[in-house]
């Protein structure tokens, strides 16, 4: 798989059994569906990245999602509050954080409650 952002490989990283996809170069995270509550209380070691990096990163959209492929990724906003913008496929429903955000990243039932109403809304 490739990075939404950098194009570089992703790398594999389990966590509990869990595993989530961790861009070798930019340290961007991409969860799919339902892994990232999972994955929340790992945040310290899962997101290694350099926030700068990342916020670099972050002014990229209309990047395509690395499991459709030919589907725009939306930008989200985090929970109020938050400066965090991340991404979701409208599709298969993964995530991508770029570096630091998901350490910064507020409740994930709360990102789960937003991507839901914007589904519906879609359908």
């Amino acid at each position: 798989m490739k990075c939404p952002k950098c194009a570089a490989e992703m790398e594999k990283v389990d966590v509990e059994g869990v595993e989530v996809d961790r861009c070798v170069s930019c340290k961007g995270l991409w969860f799919d569906r339902r892994e990232e509550p999972v994955l929340k209380p790992h945040a310290q070691e899962l997101d290694t990245g350099d926030p700068a990096v990342g916020a670099k990163f972050n002014a990229e959209n209309q990047i395509k999602c690395p499991v459709c492929e030919d589907t725009v990724l939306l930008r989200m906003m985090g929970p109020r509050g938050s400066n965090i913008w991340f991404e979701t496929c409208p599709s298969c429903y993964g995530l991508f954080y770029d570096a630091g955000e998901f350490k910064d990243a507020g409740d994930p039932s709360t990102i789960s409650v937003i991507r839901g109403m914007y589904a519906k809304a879609h359908r």
